[in-house]
């Protein structure tokens, strides 16, 4: 009877020792409920999710403006002149931001496009002239940006053909913008947003000397040569766009009627001050982001690729190449990839744009909300916009002179438009309550004078 309790503590002991990673294991998983189940009620992760619910039309219009066009502007500026452009990065955010609050509280008070209020406030003709050469600026465009995504993807698998890769694009796209609801299709573009971090990532892999870097952004180093000068208006056309005036009006009009306000009654009038608070973080971070891409992209090339001599950048698939053998692989990869993305959130951003521009200037019916059926005319001009951009890459012409025609279209119309947004945005009978300030008006002013300045200098420079 002695040993009984010895052997009875031994086999405890052995239980205990076996129960002891399971128990550990329990332990564990219930500490991870706790955290997980604590985690939305964090006031950080709250207010951080609730930042990311108010962002919409505003973040996509800015994402869409760091299109694969604009990344080879930006490569081209840092690799020819290294540091020197960083300070446009700083001084076109608040122009941007302005311009495109303007634009969307013209869309959220009025309930209509920018197009239709032109339409019912100013010259029929002027619109129309205006809207063509936005058709084609952005066919041009999309063209170009068609032909970079496939050189992209030509980056990562070489052995795929350029012509089906254009074209896989092309219909991807195509059938995203038809098919897709708008709800979903809105969300598509929100996430797709994220891809432009890929450029931040690649920068901070340089180990670029950001001292440097903000000294140059913070002091301009102006240069008035004829290259200059043509690199600073390519640089405020890719920036400060027509498309994304048309997009970002129209967007808010969408949101709009997501909501359920599906007629211009309801949806004139209706503008609450919560609603513009919640606009004017979207629109401001939407811009901030398309900045902050700028300056890591000009800072990545004009600290990797001036020093060593490589100043002739004629396209973001080159910048990818060019940056390889001295930033290495990842920077390479993350450029190849944020091509591709950028190309897919810019494309119906530029095709879209042109629908609703001759849409609402003609007085036909339909938007991203309508089904197929009911908008036959507003996505045609989709599909033509974007079988125009497709053909442009099998006829032969030059990604860069596509380019140059896209940017000489956007200086003539750009001051044309920024006229009609800043009477519009600062007329008390057209938007009531929500009128600009003086102050803003002054800055949409400005911002009209310097884009008219720009144009003229672009037109200048190419003869």
């Amino acid at each position: 009877m002695t040993n009984s309790p010895k052997r009875f503590d031994s086999d405890k002991l052995l239980e205990k020792s076996m129960e002891m990673p399971a128990v550990m294991l329990d332990k564990t998983l219930e500490a991870g409920t706790k955290v997980v189940q604590a985690v939305p009620n964090n006031k950080s992760v709250r207010m951080a999710r609730d930042y990311w619910n108010d962002l919409g039309p505003g973040l996509t219009t800015g994402a869409s403006d760091d299109d694969p066009s604009g990344i080879a502007t930006y490569s081209q500026a840092g690799a020819q002149h290294g540091f020197g452009f960083l300070w446009l990065s700083l001084w076109t955010f608040p122009l941007m931001s302005m311009v495109q609050e303007m634009c969307a509280r013209i869309g959220m008070v009025t309930g209509r496009g920018l197009a239709g209020n032109i339409r019912i406030h100013f010259s029929r003709r002027m619109l129309r002239f205006a809207t063509l050469l936005l058709f084609a600026a952005n066919a041009f465009n999309i063209g170009a940006d068609l032909g970079a995504m496939a050189k992209a993807v030509q980056l990562l698998r070489p052995s795929f053909s350029f012509g089906w890769l254009v074209v896989g694009f092309a219909v991807l796209s195509l059938l995203l913008q038809v098919l897709m609801p708008y709800a979903k299709y809105a969300r598509y573009l929100k996430w797709l947003a994220l891809v432009l971090l890929s450029y931040i990532v690649s920068a901070i892999l340089a180990k670029i000397n950001w001292g440097e870097a903000l000294k140059n952004m913070l002091v301009p180093n102006l240069s008035f040569n004829k290259d200059s000068l043509l690199l600073i208006c390519a640089i405020l056309g890719t920036t400060i766009s027509p498309y994304l005036f048309f997009w970002q009006t129209s967007q808010e009009v969408e949101e709009e009627i997501l909501e359920g306000k599906t007629t211009l009654r309801e949806r004139r009038g209706a503008t609450a001050p919560e609603q513009i608070k919640k606009m004017r973080v979207d629109v401001w971070t939407g811009m901030f982001l398309s900045n902050l891409v700028m300056f890591f992209i000009i800072a990545v090339c004009g600290w990797v690729l001036f020093p060593h001599g490589i100043t002739n950048i004629t396209s973001a698939a080159q910048a990818a190449e060019a940056l390889r053998p001295f930033a290495g692989d990842a920077t390479y990869y993350l450029f190849a990839i944020g091509i591709i993305g950028t190309g897919m959130l810019a494309i119906p951003v530029l095709a879209g744009s042109s629908s609703y521009a001759v849409s609402e200037s003609l007085r036909w019916k339909g938007s991203l909300h309508s089904p197929l059926k009911q908008a036959h005319a507003f996505y045609g001009v989709i599909i033509i916009s974007m079988l125009v951009g497709l053909g442009l890459n099998f006829i032969g012409l030059d990604p860069i002179k596509a380019l140059i025609y896209s940017a000489a279209a956007n200086g003539i119309v750009a001051p044309f438009v920024l006229f009609f947004i800043v009477k519009l945005s600062s007329n008390k009978r057209v938007m009531g309550h929500w009128v600009n300030h003086r102050a803003v008006t002054a800055i949409g002013w400005a911002t009209t004078l310097l884009m008219a300045v720009a144009g003229l200098a672009a037109a200048w420079s190419m003869f």
